[in-house]
């Protein structure tokens, strides 16, 4: 039995999908490796678990950093491990759809490929994350109409526009998800004298983050160590502190989705003042980044349902739509090593 398994390898969250069943597995991208027994301990949500507290000879890392492969044997280690759990440890080597951001350079494609191989993989394809986004968010790309997506991961944002079932322009930042966490960490440790965890400041994006005319009336408490004192203390913060800590990253993605804009032709450009721009992947849910765009750019904006997966369901739509995409699109490669 043949099994397809779509990978949308994310520097935050890995969603692995079935063909034909949808998404099986979705968890965090954390590897927790014993330096001792040199194995590995945990991977996903139990791996996350730990961050942050693990006796110094257990590491949980995050193998992905920006959007590619940072640590190659941690990342070869995790892939294998979530793809015994949705292949219920059968021997059938899958055909993998491997998803990466438009940027990513020819040493990078083969580190995901590679890493796919060693995992037990048959074939593997390469699918750019813009076009999965827009597969996955229903758009039909395959018509000679302009369309712009903005898929905000945790290690990268990808600007495209798509038309004729092929990027036109594209631009990729490293500036997303984990950026906007560190912005927050930074600026409650300047503004307050206090250190908050990756986890704290992920969880102040999430529930009160603003980039766009806060008020100050969303407000939550968060604990940490004070520096001078270093001891715990509990502060309440608002909206507005998000506003100060995340405009500024915001407006870089703004400003991608201007150049990108500046060197698209005209007829395109007037189909995405009719048609909008796509808002895709977890960082479409930041508080008051459509409003943003639209207020900036001029073109409707608007956030796909349920952003963070659409990625994974173009993954898994690609399966049944390979033979027009390996045609029509030279942004999917195959790689048929045996």
């Amino acid at each position: 039995m043949a099994l397809d398994i779509g990978i949308d390898l994310g520097t935050a969250n890995i969603i692995i999908t079935i063909a034909g069943k949808g998404i099986a597995l979705k968890e965090p991208s954390v590897v927790a490796y014993d330096k001792k027994k040199k194995a590995v301990v945990a991977v996903g949500t139990e791996a996350y678990k730990m961050i942050g507290r693990t006796p110094e000879y257990i590491v949980a890392v995050r193998p992905l950093k920006d959007g590619v492969i940072s640590d190659n044997d941690m990342t070869q280690a995790m892939i294998k491990e979530f793809i015994n759990i949705v292949n219920g440890g059968f021997m059938v080597k899958p055909r993998i759809v491997l998803c990466v951001p438009s940027s990513v350079t020819d040493v990078e494609r083969r580190a995901v490929v590679e890493a796919a191989l060693s995992a037990g993989a048959r074939k593997v394809f390469l699918i750019e994350e813009p076009i999965a986004a827009l597969i996955g968010a229903g758009i039909d790309i395959s018509r000679p109409n302009g369309t712009m997506v903005v898929d905000i991961g945790g290690g990268t944002s990808d600007v495209a526009i798509v038309s004729f079932n092929g990027i036109v322009q594209s631009r990729s930042v490293k500036m997303a998800g984990n950026k906007m966490d560190a912005a927050i960490i930074r600026h409650i440790t300047q503004k307050y004298k206090i250190l908050i965890g990756e986890k704290t400041a992920e969880k102040v994006k999430m529930e009160i983050a603003n980039v766009f005319k806060p008020t100050g009336m969303k407000k939550m408490v968060v604990r940490g160590r004070h520096l001078l004192k270093g001891l715990p203390e509990s502060i309440e913060i608002s909206d507005l502190d998000t506003y100060e800590a995340l405009h500024e990253n915001a407006m870089e993605i703004v400003e991608q989705v201007k150049l990108v804009l500046e060197s698209t032709p005209p007829e395109l450009v007037g189909d995405i003042l009719s048609n909008g721009i796509l808002l895709t992947g977890g960082g479409a849910l930041l508080g008051g980044l459509p409003e943003l765009i639209t207020d900036r750019v001029g073109a409707p904006c608007f956030i796909a349902d349920n952003p963070i997966e659409c990625v994974a369901r173009g993954v898994d739509e690609a399966f049944k739509m390979s033979d027009s995409l390996l045609d029509g699109f030279e942004q999917v490669q195959l790689y048929g090593f045996h």
